[in-house]
């Protein structure tokens, strides 16, 4: 067995993470310093988590405040945070009540349970190319073959289907159907918005069958794609809500919200975590959703996500390279007709930070903050890289 002192630098660290050649110091607003002292615009806001900029005032005093009253005593007490940020999430969504975990695979994780335990049903349907978690029920969920590959059998009763196909959701969905779980715009998968009609197809479908509609809003929700839950975009009523990711601006938080008539599917003793909803947490995420709310991020993010589409078009759609620009709000992906890896690398030496959405798709998700003059800067980073300069 080797020890861990003949281990080279960061040996020590599971290799799950194809890290880049970055390593953080500090962030501030929409900027991330390294080591070095190069100081980089961020355009993936830790993606999609920052929609309030790093270090954001509110939510750091809030933070700071609980911090010094104090950070955990279990479940078994009653925090105001909680009810005050449950109380939020109810008022701004179709929700009526709140379960509280640590993560979006947690969320997607506890709705699976919650929609078959309501129903007494087996059957998951998603979407090919969708992405849920990293759990053995979220991943059993996600319709990629890459995600589950090495792990042996998926658990049973999940099934994908394409998305944006309405005929082949209704030819799945059965009487053995608990749920059907879909991301208003695919993330992971390239950043492909959801056909509103599409989608409210999905959900027709679902309560015909008496199946639970739940919508995964772990990267699109707290006012990334313009509106407070990307599904109100399309009208849409969903039993379940998960989202995680910007609940907390950076503090880990997650949340599963659903109608008042799945309330006794989850009664003492059904689902249970150590951390979620902790003090901090919920003092993270109720600054959070209050600022979002209260300075209307989600209609800010609205306008200058179409502004920037728009920019986007005007100086890259002409380029042989880029093939589509497509998104929703502040939340963009730049399908390329080669590997965007390249390219991400090419814009770090420029001091800007984007991520990848699959293969050929450079995904954008700046924190909804970001002034309109560095945006621009990022933007230009982005021409020159296309375009080999």
């Amino acid at each position: 067995m080797e020890s861990t002192s003949q281990l080279n630098t960061e040996e020590q660290i599971f290799p799950t993470y194809k890290k880049w050649n970055i390593t953080f110091k500090s962030a501030s607003g929409s900027t991330i310093t390294d080591q070095k002292g190069k100081t980089y615009i961020d355009l993936m806001a830790g993606v999609g988590v920052v929609n309030l900029g790093h270090g954001h005032p509110a939510v750091l005093k809030a933070v700071e405040q609980q911090l010094h009253e104090g950070w955990h005593a279990s479940n078994f007490f009653h925090y105001e945070g909680q009810q005050k940020t449950a109380e939020l999430l109810t008022k701004y969504s179709c929700g009526d009540l709140v379960f509280f975990a640590n993560s979006g695979a947690e969320a997607n994780e506890g709705a699976i349970k919650l929609a078959r335990k309501h129903t007494g049903r087996r059957k998951i349907i998603s979407f090919l190319q969708s992405f849920h978690g990293r759990t053995f029920g979220s991943m059993a969920a996600t319709g990629q073959d890459s995600i589950h590959k090495g792990f042996g059998p998926m658990l049973e009763g999940f099934e994908y289907v394409p998305y944006n196909d309405v005929k082949a959701l209704e030819n799945a969905i059965d009487e053995d159907t608990a749920a059907v779980i879909v991301e208003p715009v695919q993330g992971e998968g390239g950043v492909i918005p959801g056909d509103p009609s599409f989608l409210q197809a999905v959900e027709a479908a679902a309560k015909k069958k008496d199946a639970l509609f739940i919508c995964d809003e772990i990267q699109t929700g707290i006012g990334r794609t313009g509106a407070f839950f990307a599904h109100q975009h399309s009208g849409l009523q969903p039993d379940i809500i998960t989202t995680a990711k910007a609940l907390g601006n950076g503090f880990p938080a997650g949340a599963v919200i659903g109608k008042v008539h799945l309330k006794e599917a989850f009664g003492p003793g059904s689902h249970g975590t150590t951390f979620g909803g902790n003090p901090l947490a919920m003092a993270a995420a109720q600054a959070t959703l209050q600022t979002i709310i209260e300075e209307d991020w989600s209609q800010k993010a609205a306008e200058k996500g179409e502004a920037l589409i728009n920019e986007l078009k005007k100086k890259l759609s002409s380029l042989s390279v880029v093939k589509e620009i497509r998104g929703k709000g502040m939340m963009i992906g730049i399908e390329l007709t080669e590997p965007a890896g390249e390219k991400i690398l090419k814009l770090q030496e420029k001091g800007v930070l984007a991520i990848a959405a699959g293969p050929n798709v450079i995904r954008l998700l700046p924190p909804l903050t970001i002034e309109w003059d560095t945006l621009m800067q990022g933007v230009q980073a982005l021409e020159e890289t296309l375009n080999n300069k």
